[in-house]
């Protein structure tokens, strides 16, 4: 089974995407949303990150509000996983727990402290340029 994937919300707005090895990616089981996780036991020294979010292999994606690692249909108004339709429409939504597990393929990160080493390359002063097509 291939690792997880974490992307790590920068405090400038970026993100970072890293894919985990297997054995590194099961310190992450158990863990739930809203969960601090130290960066050594992913491999990036002097980090901290909170966990914000994640899908699983289908796509469906995990809900802080739905208490364990399974996946639930739920009748829902707002929130993850729903687009607002219209005022008072209810729509039944097939949503993971926020509980991280063996079948979960993405988990979301923000980042709370900053190690050494960036996680990203810097900005340069090409990147916030665009191309003319003309």
């Amino acid at each position: 089974m291939p690792g997880i994937k974490i992307v790590c919300g920068l405090k400038d707005g970026r993100s970072a995407q890293k894919e985990l090895a297997e054995d590194v990616s099961k310190s992450l089981w158990g863990k739930k949303i809203g969960d601090i996780v130290t960066g050594d036991s992913l491999g990036f020294s002097g980090y901290e990150f909170k966990i914000s979010g994640g899908s699983d292999y289908c796509g469906f994606p995990m809900r802080k509000d739905i208490a364990g690692p399974a996946r639930r249909r739920i009748f829902a108004v707002q929130g993850v996983g729903l687009k607002k339709i219209a005022k008072g429409v209810r729509v039944r939504k097939t949503v993971c727990g926020h509980t991280i597990h063996p079948k979960i393929a993405q988990v979301n990160m923000q980042v709370m402290k900053e190690g050494a080493e960036p996680l990203v390359a810097p900005k340069t002063a090409a990147e916030g340029k665009t191309e003319d097509k003309n």
